[in-house]
């Protein structure tokens, strides 16, 4: 899986620290980030290790022949302060690598940073492909080797890049055009060799190369605003001057012109409006070359951050085109060009420290193969009347009709998804899933339970000054010894009771502390709805204390139910675990089921595994997923409070009930009053005569898991991504097919049976339960079918 970090130092030194670190991470599947703060401390010595270690560099390779701008070379050979470095042995500069190495890990495992560093670890796996952004007010810190933090060693598909704080993306006017195109400036070449870096660069497939040999200033920008590009590549002599401000970039086109990259902004502006997606430097000290660019809104830039030998470049510009032509992402091409010039090491000390990626991220990273396709296809802000004209052709792929129905279908699909995916069509999936529900044959009522309900009637008949709630101690004491001679398996009391039994009722205490067939409520804090929580019965133990909590949706149904959450340490309802779970566990008890979590976190029931909803979770978009959430497989009944036989609390108490209607059950007691408010909105109805009470919900949640357990009965489950994907793609084809249907009234018949036809699969998968786009599967076929519509039209005009 692919996944784009963010580290934002935001202001601060090696003396003052960075007080402001934010970390995000961006998933994939997830239309927002998470985000973990920290801070830095101050460092200094790290600070003064990487200029030692620059002093020392320079000075090993000082007869090298290096990339390096010949004006800055010689400026630098004639301002040499008392401590610089004129001699230094290989061991020296070991120590001195290692002093680098050393500071940047105990610093990035200094406790303030802890918070940023453990979430990384926690939401990504090693196997992940990882594009970690480093950006600062601070340029200096932006130089340091970040490649040496232990993480990139835990995480081998990781790999860094920098940016600066403010980015933006240009506006693209790109064309489509048949081959990859790169404009190669080959500079100044006094002292070094670039016939290896154009030979490389010319033998590249499915590209055209233009070769600009030390050009003149009027000949590169004429190059810039004439053509458009895909690659800009820049071999030579080059550097990095201090400004005002930062480092900004010089080039050597030849022997006698220098320039900026500021000196070429207008064609650098016009080049990356008509995709321009990556620039090379393979020169020296890169970074304000990169810094230059990151102002024009570049997508991606690779510089070398030091003065880089000759042979290096040109190993590190091989290694790198062959892993990116091979298949490789980007930055997986620089990690592996990267770490192969280990090899040359023991020539070229810290080779591998050298190159660095800029990444502008407002821009995505891409990789060769999209630009081929691209190429072939069409340009990034695709329109489908412009993809249609292009493969309309028949230029470069025969059968175009066909291509054209895969390229709008696939273009609506993709579209669709990206709409699904920040929740435009979540209102809608939910209704529809609720219509389905209730359509679903009835099922049998579940005689595992016996509900034992409080109506007013039952409320009211105890006396008033001993109630002290909904149920007194007596009646309390009462129902116990009636429920005690019939031997329930587990006894559910869905009724709040945060406060400690009478002195004087010995019995209802010891049956709190001891009878392990007893269940409890307390409800959790809330910091919005319940800023309090409610406490469970101070007698009982927590093992059989269960949270009372729904979740509600945002049009207030509910069609989640809790399994377990982390409590919060000040609620005064600390249990792990749901009541309809803790009701489930203990009756699952007794048929040797032990509840367990596979590493994933899923809910494991003997051989059944439960799978926990996710942020993005079928017609779920970006919801609150935190705990263990199942969806709530109601029993299609007439009425959702026919889950299971059911008498009044005052006909237990009269004995009008059946010892078998008792024995080895789940007797359930819940307040059905309507004068407590405990009244939920199910998939059943809104409308106040078709809500129910709180203990029958607590019935299906509790039902659900023991079912699945042992009867296999289904929990809700949803298709993968790939599959909704596949899925949107074949229903958008056959929506575009029918459109092409040349009798309006056939059109109209074909559509109308294929929406029913797509109605009663998502139906019959339900039954099993399926969770799989209908809505967004019938739009997505509409739209198709128009889209066909009017390129027919314009066909047979």
């Amino acid at each position: 899986m692919n996944h784009l970090a963010i580290l934002n130092l935001g202001n601060g030194d090696w003396e003052s620290g960075f007080a402001n670190a934010i970390a995000q991470l961006w998933h994939s599947d997830r239309a927002a980030p998470r985000q973990w703060t920290g801070a830095l401390p101050p460092l200094p010595a790290l600070g003064e290790s990487l200029q030692a270690w620059r002093r020392h560099y320079e000075a090993l390779y000082a007869h090298t022949n290096w990339r390096r701008h010949i004006e800055a070379t010689i400026r630098h050979s004639f301002d040499i302060d008392e401590g610089d470095i004129t001699h230094i042995s290989p061991a020296e500069f070991e120590r001195i690598c290692q002093q680098v190495r050393t500071h940047i890990n105990r610093w990035l495992q200094a406790e303030t940073f802890h918070n940023i560093d453990r979430g990384l670890r926690t939401h990504l796996s090693p196997t992940d492909e990882i594009r970690l952004i480093f950006t600062a007010q601070n340029q200096e810190v932006l130089r340091l080797p970040w490649h040496l933090w232990q993480f990139f060693e835990d995480y081998p598909h990781a790999e860094p890049a920098l940016s600066l704080p403010t980015y933006g993306q240009a506006v693209k006017m790109a064309r489509p055009r048949e081959t990859i195109r790169i404009l190669v400036v080959l500079g100044n070449a006094q002292g070094i060799d670039l016939s290896r870096d154009r030979a490389l660069l010319e033998n590249l497939p499915h590209t055209t190369a233009t070769v600009l040999v030390e050009p003149n200033r009027d000949t590169l920008n004429r190059h810039l605003w004439e053509a458009q590009w895909d690659l800009l590549f820049f071999a030579g002599h080059s550097s990095s001057r201090a400004s005002t401000h930062f480092a900004q970039g010089c080039l050597q086109l030849n022997p006698t012109e220098s320039l900026t990259l500021e000196d070429l902004r207008y064609g650098l502006k016009r080049a990356i409006a008509h995709g321009l997606k990556l620039a090379i430097f393979n020169s020296c000290d890169g970074l304000g070359l990169a810094w230059d660019l990151a102002d024009l809104h570049v997508p991606q830039v690779i510089v070398m951050r030091e003065p880089v030998p000759d042979c290096v470049a040109q190993m590190f510009l091989q290694q790198f085109l062959q892993a990116l032509v091979g298949g490789q992402s980007l930055y997986q091409a620089v990690r592996e060009a990267r770490e192969k010039l280990q090899g040359w090491e023991d020539r070229f000390p810290c080779a591998t420290w050298l190159p660095v990626i800029y990444q502008n991220p407002a821009e995505a990273s891409t990789n060769w193969e999209s630009w081929w396709y691209e190429s072939l296809a069409v340009p990034n802000s695709l329109s489908g009347e412009r993809a249609i004209a292009f493969f309309g052709s028949g230029k470069l792929i025969p059968g175009y009709p066909l291509l054209r129905a895969f390229v709008a279908a696939l273009a609506v699909a993709s579209t669709t998804l990206g709409i699904r995916a920040v929740g435009a069509f979540q209102s809608m999936e939910l209704w529809a899933f609720d219509r389905l529900q209730i359509l679903r044959p009835a099922e049998p009522t579940d005689h595992r339970f016996l509900i034992v309900t409080l109506e007013e009637a039952d409320i009211q008949a105890q006396p008033e000054p001993l109630r002290n709630g909904s149920l007194s101690d007596r009646a309390l004491e009462q129902v116990l010894e009636k429920l005690e001679r019939h031997q329930p398996r587990v006894i559910g009391l869905d009724i709040y009771r945060d406060r400690a039994t009478n002195a004087q009722n010995l019995a209802i205490a010891q049956a709190l502390r001891h009878d392990d067939r007893l269940i409890v409520v307390c409800k959790s804090r809330d910091q919005i709805f319940d800023p309090v929580g409610i406490a469970p019965p101070p007698e009982v133990p927590e093992h059989r204390v269960g949270f009372s909590d729904f979740l509600e949706d945002t049009d207030g149904v509910l069609r989640r139910q809790i399994v377990s959450m982390t409590p919060e340490p000040a609620s005064p309802c600390t249990t792990p675990y749901s009541f309809s779970s803790r009701l489930a566990f203990r009756y699952l008890q007794a048929e040797g089921i032990t509840p367990q979590f596979t590493p994933e976190g899923n809910l494991q029931l003997g051989r059944t595994v439960l799978k926990r909803i996710q942020s993005y979770w079928g017609g779920y978009q970006d919801i609150d997923a935190a705990g263990n959430q199942l969806m709530v497989n109601y029993r299609a009944l007439l009425s959702p409070d026919r889950i299971a036989p059911q008498i009044t609390l005052s006909q237990l108490l009269a004995g009008q009930v059946a010892p078998d209607a008792i024995r080895d059950r789940i007797v359930l007691l819940g307040v059905t009053a309507v004068s407590t408010g405990d009244y939920w909105i199910t998939p059943f109805g809104s409308s106040r005569a078709q809500r129910v009470a709180g203990v029958f919900v607590q019935a299906h949640m509790t039902s659900q898991l023991i079912a699945a357990a042992l009867n296999k009965r289904p929990i809700l489950w949803v298709w993968p991504l790939a599959i909704e994907a596949m899925w949107l793609l074949g229903w958008s084809l056959l929506g575009y097919g029918i459109a092409k249907l040349r009798h309006f009234l056939l059109r109209t018949l074909t559509m109308l049976l294929s929406i029913g036809v797509l109605t009663g699969i998502c139906f019959v998968l339900l039954l099993v339960g399926g969770w799989i786009p209908l809505v967004p599967t019938g739009i997505a076929m509409v739209v198709a079918a128009g889209i066909a519509s009017l390129d027919f039209s314009k066909h047979t005009k």
